[in-house]
């Protein structure tokens, strides 16, 4: 995938779990659980933003683009 997601990068930094994001962005485990570990297909710019705001990020802090696919 030429998408790279660190989410759990951003997470551990954070301190904060999967479950904790999740309430306080109101999107499910399960869909945040499929962003973390790169098997979504695409992201709606509101969760984004929520996400960002909550982790207090960038989306560029978030996803990268490999040119290599790796």
């Amino acid at each position: 995938m030429a998408i790279s997601v660190k989410l759990d990068r951003i997470l551990l930094e954070r301190g904060m779990s999967l479950t904790e994001l999740s309430e306080r962005v109101g999107v499910t485990i399960a869909n945040l659980s499929i962003l973390k570990t790169g098997k979504a297909k695409a992201i709606r710019f509101s969760t984004l933003e929520a996400i960002c705001k909550e982790l207090e990020c960038q989306p560029g802090d978030i996803l990268s683009f490999d040119e290599e696919g790796n």
